[in-house]
C-alpha cells in the first residue's frame, strides 16, 4: 500500500532526473556504447519485422469490434480479409497468424490430394526457411530450380522440363508453381509484371496453379508504380504479410478463390486451426494496409543510399549493386581489418547498429533491410558506422 501511494512521485522524480526519455524514446532504442558514435539511438537493420506499432495502431486495435471469428463472427477479421481481397481482385480472403503458415495452407489446399509436388525456387523462402514443412507437414514433394542470381527468375523451359503429370507411377504429379515477390534471397528483387503474366500463361497452359509468396508483394508493386491487382492478375493464390514492412505486429492474409479459401479454412484448422478474437490485431493490420504501402518508396530510397555508400568504400553489394526494394546483401571489402565473425558484433556493440549474417555458402553475406522505424538520418548513421568498422584494425 505505501509503495503504490509512492509510486506518483516517483515518477516525477525519474522524469525530472538528467538524461530522461520518454517511453518513445526507449522503445525506439538508446543505449551506452563503449566506442564509436556518440549518438545512443539503435538502428535495427536485421529486418523489417522488427518495428513497433504505432500510436494510431494501437489505437486502431483498441477500438476495433470482436467477436469469435472461428464462428464467422469477427467484423474486424471479416473486414480485413474482404478489403486484401477485393485490393489483390481474389474473391475472398482468410487472415492467418503467420506468413510460412499461410504458405503451407496455400499449398495444402493446392495439393489437396496425396502424391502431389510442388514447382520452388531453390533460394526461395519455402525452401530455405520454413523449416521444411511443405516435405514434414504437408507430405507435399518439392522440386527445387535454379533462379538466375540477377533477376530471381526461374527459366521457362527449366519449369516446362520439372512438370510432371499423374501418368507415370515413378513420379509425384506436379500441381503447383509458387513464386517469391519480392525475392528475399536475391536482395529484395521485384518480379516485373511480365514475368508474372509469363508465368500466369504458363501454368494454365500446363493446368496447374500459381503461387505467390507475396511477403513484400506492396514492396513489389510500389517499385514497379503498379497496383497490386495488376501485378497478381494471373495468380491463383497469394501470401500476404502484414508484419514486413507495413508495420503490424503479426499476421498474414491468403487470398484466391472461393473453393480455395473453403480448402484453405480446412488446413488452417490441421495446422493448428483459427483465432478467436483476433479482431485486435486484423485491424492493427487493416490500418497497416490503408496507411502504410505507399510509404514503402523511403525504405527503397534508403536502402539504395545505403548500398551506393558502401559500395563507393570497397563493400561487395548483391546484384551487381542493383536495390529494387528495401533490402540488400553485402560483403566486406577485402581489405577490410575485420573478419566477417567481428563485424556484426562490433558494430553493434561499438556503434549500435544491427545487422545480421552468415547468409550465403561460406557465411560471407550480410543483410540490410530498410524500414519504417529508421530514418534517412539513422541511414547515414549506420554507412558511417560499417565503414568505421572495416577500417578500424
Amino acid at each position: 500500500r505505501r509503495r503504490k501511494k509512492m509510486w506518483p512521485s516517483y515518477i516525477k522524480v525519474v522524469q525530472k532526473a538528467p538524461g530522461f526519455r520518454t517511453w518513445a524514446s526507449l522503445r525506439n532504442g538508446y543505449r551506452n556504447f563503449s566506442v564509436g558514435s556518440p549518438d545512443k539511438r539503435v538502428v535495427d537493420l536485421r529486418s523489417d519485422t522488427v518495428t513497433s506499432p504505432s500510436r494510431p495502431m494501437l489505437e486502431a486495435g483498441m477500438s476495433a469490434p470482436t467477436g469469435d471469428d472461428v464462428f464467422g463472427e469477427d467484423p474486424s477479421v471479416t473486414e480485413l480479409e474482404g478489403t486484401l481481397a477485393d485490393m489483390f481482385g481474389k474473391e475472398q480472403g482468410l487472415f492467418l497468424p503467420t506468413g510460412t503458415m499461410c504458405n503451407l495452407v496455400a499449398l495444402l489446399s493446392h495439393c489437396h490430394g496425396r502424391a502431389s509436388e510442388a514447382i520452388i525456387g531453390n533460394t526461395s523462402h519455402l525452401c530455405l526457411w520454413e523449416g521444411g514443412n511443405l516435405a514434414g507437414l504437408g507430405g507435399i514433394h518439392s522440386r527445387q530450380l535454379e533462379e538466375d542470381a540477377i533477376t530471381a527468375q526461374m527459366d521457362v523451359q527449366d519449369i516446362r522440363d520439372a512438370f510432371r503429370l499423374d501418368d507415370d507411377d515413378h513420379c509425384a504429379k506436379t500441381e503447383v508453381l509458387c513464386l517469391e515477390n519480392t525475392q528475399n534471397m536475391m536482395g529484395g528483387a521485384a518480379l516485373p509484371v511480365e514475368y508474372m503474366n509469363d508465368m500466369g500463361n504458363l501454368t494454365k497452359e500446363l493446368g496447374i496453379k500459381l503461387h505467390v509468396d507475396g511477403a513484400r508483394i506492396f514492396n513489389a508493386a510500389v517499385a514497379q508504380n503498379i497496383h497490386v491487382q495488376e501485378l497478381c492478375q494471373p495468380v491463383d493464390s497469394i501470401s500476404i504479410c502484414l508484419s514486413k514492412g507495413l508495420g503490424a505486429p503479426l499476421g498474414s492474409v491468403l487470398v484466391g478463390d472461393t473453393e480455395f479459401i473453403r480448402l484453405a479454412k480446412r488446413a488452417r484448422k490441421r495446422c493448428g486451426g483459427g483465432m478467436r478474437q483476433a479482431g485486435v490485431v486484423a485491424a492493427m493490420g487493416l490500418y497497416a494496409v490503408q496507411n502504410n504501402v505507399d510509404r514503402l518508396q523511403e525504405d527503397h530510397s534508403n536502402a539504395q543510399r545505403l548500398a551506393k555508400e558502401l559500395g563507393q568504400h570497397g563493400f561487395h553489394i548483391s546484384r551487381n549493386g542493383q536495390v529494387d526494394t528495401n533490402l540488400f546483401y553485402f560483403s566486406l571489402p577485402s581489405d577490410s581489418t575485420v573478419t566477417k565473425e567481428e563485424f556484426s558484433a562490433k558494430l553493434d556493440r561499438d556503434y549500435g547498429v544491427k545487422v545480421n549474417g552468415g547468409y550465403s555458402r561460406g557465411g560471407d553475406l550480410f543483410r540490410a533491410v530498410a524500414h519504417m522505424d529508421v530514418s534517412t538520418a539513422d541511414i547515414d548513421k549506420a554507412a558511417e558506422a560499417m565503414i568505421a568498422v572495416v577500417r578500424s584494425g
